[in-house]
């Protein structure tokens, strides 16, 4: 049976008579693990928060490793909340509410890259679930909690220093949702409860923030957490003193380990100074990120464009940073013809400009950070800009199928690695035409000299255009013939092909979409007898 001590006490100094919670908290690896880079015991800043969750931790941990935690899937734990300052410390806290944050977040950072990926595809197989909830009824002393659909990991709530405050948590995923072809709970990746606190600043808002601090947990279906302690137990009875030595005692409760923050700087793809907020990412204190990961930053949704960070969930969704306004490029194919804007435009100027447009979708690699983000945002990646925030065009180039696939997920990192390595899509139709009558091209000519020395046109040199489709039908021929002819679109009326016998057949899209592959046209200009315009033949 767990008791609640004063608030005024402190864990890291045990009473002569302190009750079994004590002396397990103080037993934890984590406040036994020293820093030489850490100021001296004496000098060290007890954290303000504490938080405690009611589950015991797992024997089956080495001794200088991180508690792990089995919790059962969508059962209720209790985490205590706990004042943990010094009478003298924050006194412009006393008799005012504070606000915590709780998510449930991975602890692999293989996974916290693709986390947004991962979380909408759990929402896409149990629609209509939450990652985290809060049970209200169960909970003491917090007030006005909320949650977010769009947040489906997160929960919030204000909570009152003085008063005792206990919060308790449902944990709905499960560790083998997020491991490929793995179906038992011992093969699924571990989770992290987080808790990020924050005080109300002077707009009335709860922006300061004022502690975080995260365990490592594993999900397992109901009644697993119990089959798996159970198994981790029997297995160090069965090992020899010495062995035991190097591992963990199993505790009754889990302590929420402290947590520094260091600031993140973001780049801007469209600004070339860099906007410092105040997001931070919490790094782990006196630890390794081999052996534990870092707690992960909060999330998009709670950072407001236009003002300081407010972790908040009435702030703007996450759709809305994910669907920013990016440039849409022309076409998707880099095959694609320019609409003839005008009716004078020159093959020539329609080839550069064709070629500028492929040169401008290609990411080069003497690209700088800022030149890297464009690019991200122009082919529509904006929501992997903060991820490579600090990547330029070599770092990005340098990139393996395999890496890309493992942090943007299989969609985004295929079509991510197809656009870096610049692999056009492959037209469905490829038409070669050329104008038949030598007078519409007169530098196309050859002269020869005859016996007399005189010039003479001996023959007219065919060049063929290439023409890529990538919409089979009659419209869609008709104007990249215009745009290469130079003729005005709407002064063709009819265009035929000549079939068997030399009948005119007139040109449909049945017949552009039975067309071969590479097929071979001349195009001959006949004046409308009747009306104004131009008729084409296809020969």
């Amino acid at each position: 049976m767990l008791f609640w001590q004063p608030y005024t006490e402190h864990f890291r100094v045990p009473e002569p008579d302190g009750s079994s919670y004590t002396r397990d908290v103080l037993a934890l690896p984590i406040f036994k693990q020293e820093d030489s880079s850490l100021p001296p015991e004496s000098e060290t800043k007890n954290p303000p928060f504490q938080y405690v969750l009611c589950a015991a931790t797992s024997p089956a941990v080495k001794l200088h490793d991180e508690t792990l935690t089995y919790l059962n899937q969508g059962q209720s734990y209790e985490v205590r909340m706990l004042d943990n300052r010094k009478p003298e410390e924050l006194p412009e806290l006393n008799n005012k509410m504070v606000k915590s944050i709780v998510r449930v977040v991975f602890h692999d950072r293989r996974l916290q890259y693709t986390e947004h990926q991962q979380l909408e595809g759990w929402k896409w197989n149990r629609p209509g679930d939450r990652l985290l909830d809060i049970d209200i009824p169960m909970s003491v002393g917090i007030v006005e909690p909320k949650t977010h659909p769009s947040q489906l990991n997160a929960a919030e709530f204000l909570w009152d220093m003085n008063k005792r405050t206990s919060v308790f948590v449902q944990v709905h995923c499960i560790s083998t949702e997020f491991t490929p072809r793995k179906h038992g709970g011992e093969k699924g990746v571990p989770f992290r409860i987080q808790f990020d606190t924050f005080a109300q600043g002077d707009c009335g808002e709860y922006t300061e923030h004022l502690h975080s601090a995260s365990c490592q947990i594993k999900v397992f279906k109901p009644k697993g957490a119990d089959r798996k302690q159970k198994t981790d137990r029997e297995k160090m009875e069965k090992r020899s003193p010495q062995e035991k030595e190097k591992y963990q005692p199993s505790y009754d409760t889990t302590i929420l380990s402290e947590t520094r923050l260091e600031p993140i700087i973001e780049d801007a793809g469209d600004h070339e100074l860099k906007k410092s907020s105040k997001r931070t990412l919490p790094a782990d204190c006196g630890d390794s990120l081999a052996k534990r990961g870092s707690c992960s930053p909060w999330p998009d949704a709670y950072v407001s464009p236009n003002q300081a960070a407010t972790p908040s969930f009435t702030s703007t969704p996450l759709s809305t940073y994910t669907t920013s306004s990016v440039p849409d490029s022309d076409s998707s194919s880099p095959n694609h013809q320019a609409d003839p804007g005008s009716h004078g435009t020159s093959e020539v100027s329609l080839h550069s400009s064709h070629l500028y447009e492929l040169v401008e979708k290609q990411l080069s690699p003497t690209a700088s950070i800022q030149d890297a983000q464009k690019w991200l945002l122009k082919n529509r990646f904006s929501s992997y800009t903060r991820l490579f925030s600090h990547f330029s065009g070599s770092d990005l180039l340098k990139l393996t199928r395999d890496d890309l696939v493992q942090i943007c997920g299989p969609a985004d990192g295929i079509r991510l690695f197809n656009a870096l390595k610049s692999r056009s899509v492959r037209p469905r139709l490829t038409v070669y035409i050329c104008q038949e009558s030598p007078q519409e091209s007169p530098l196309l000519e050859t002269h020869a000299t005859n016996e007399n020395g005189e010039h003479s046109i001996s023959s007219s040199l065919h060049v063929y255009h290439a023409l890529y489709l990538e919409d089979l039908t009659a419209a869609e021929l008709i104007r990249k013939m215009a745009c290469v002819c130079s003729l005005p679109l709407g002064t063709i009326n009819q265009v035929y092909r000549q079939g068997p016998t030399g009948i005119h057949i007139l040109l449909s899209d049945q017949m552009v979409y039975n067309l071969p592959d590479e097929s071979c046209f001349l195009i001959s200009t006949v004046k409308d007898e009747v009306g104004e315009g131009l008729h084409l033949i296809l020969k």
